[in-house]
């Protein structure tokens, strides 16, 4: 534990989500025992009382802010609205009561699909207002954006601490395989080992499979936020990835090879793919605080179709 963390009072939002779960093991990791993150039942972000009580009565020497609502291109299209408004809502509410608490620090984590659908890639942070998300994301992403914004005018009218981070695409151990709300890792892993288990002949995927993605394993994304939160202290955004894009095509095949599966892959050019390709510059996060991501995609799925086979009996599904 670096004399930076000792003796940290730290908010955590999202803390019983997938990220949040882990990024709180990875605190207590460091010794930190006074961590502040209540469930939604007790805390909704929402809510602007109870966002106030949460900041004026903590003491806390920062914020880190994790908490999302929308995950999947399913979801994402059928709640365009919610997610608009809650992610704006509880970014906009919690910067500010951090702000008049008078929290030293707020750490905002938000999302690559803030970038434009059309970018050059890989998507560098200066970049980011060159057009506008792809659509389905594009609620969710441009309402995660505006705390961009908010903490570069913070920064500039109070002089007020706040970063933003931009991770890509988190995948691994604990990830939500909920079929109704899950992302691509975990659908395509769940299609394939029950294409698997059922002995067919193929799975389908929807979309051509062209389009391409980058992904950051979690633990990898942990350490990205706890480096970021601990030594950058600056108004210029940060991508945390990879610096690595693989196609949909490429991944099922990777997934039906650790799996074990020996069917055809049949994709469905009819269906929608989502972004064309999503790639993200590292070099900032290198530079400023030393992050780089350490683990392989084909090591993470591994460890990622190991931990879904051990909880398949038990129906486990957990929600971002």
């Amino acid at each position: 534990m670096t004399d930076f963390w000792r003796s940290k009072r730290i908010i955590v939002t999202g803390g019983s989500g997938f990220l949040g779960g882990h990024f709180i093991k990875r605190l207590k990791s460091l010794g930190i025992r006074q961590i502040i993150a209540p469930p939604r039942s007790e805390c909704d972000l929402t809510t602007h009382d109870a966002v106030r009580q949460l900041c004026a009565s903590s003491k806390a020497d920062m914020v880190i802010h994790l908490a999302a609502a929308g995950v999947g291109i399913a979801a994402d299209q059928d709640h365009p609205g919610n997610f608009f408004y809650e992610n704006l809502v509880m970014g906009v509410q919690l910067l500010e009561q951090a702000r008049l608490a008078g929290i030293p620090k707020f750490v905002s984590v938000g999302t690559a699909c803030s970038y434009p659908k059309h970018g050059t890639v890989p998507f560098k942070e200066d970049d980011i207002w060159d057009g506008y998300p792809e659509e389905t994301n594009a609620p969710y992403g441009l309402a995660k954006k505006m705390l961009i914004v908010q903490s570069q005018a913070y920064r500039n009218e109070y002089g007020y601490k706040a970063i933003c981070l931009l991770p890509v695409d988190l995948y691994g151990p604990g990830d939500n395989f909920d079929p109704k709300s899950s992302r691509l890792i975990p659908t395509l892993i769940r299609k394939v080992l029950e294409a698997r288990d059922e002995n067919a002949k193929y799975v389908e995927v929807l979309g051509p499979g062209d389009a391409s993605r980058e992904f950051l394993y979690v633990e990898d994304a942990v350490e990205g936020i706890v480096r970021g939160a601990e030594m950058y202290d600056d108004v210029d955004p940060v991508n945390l990835g990879t610096g690595l894009e693989i196609k949909i095509c490429e991944l099922v095949e990777l997934i039906a090879s650790l799996t074990g599966f020996s069917g055809g892959i049949r994709y469905d050019p009819t269906k929608f793919d989502g972004q064309p390709r999503r790639c993200l510059d590292t070099s900032r996060a290198r530079e400023r605080f030393g992050f780089v991501a350490k683990t392989s995609l084909e090591t993470g799925l591994g460890r990622t179709i190991d931990w879904y086979e051990s909880m398949r009996g038990a129906h486990v599904f957990e929600r971002v």
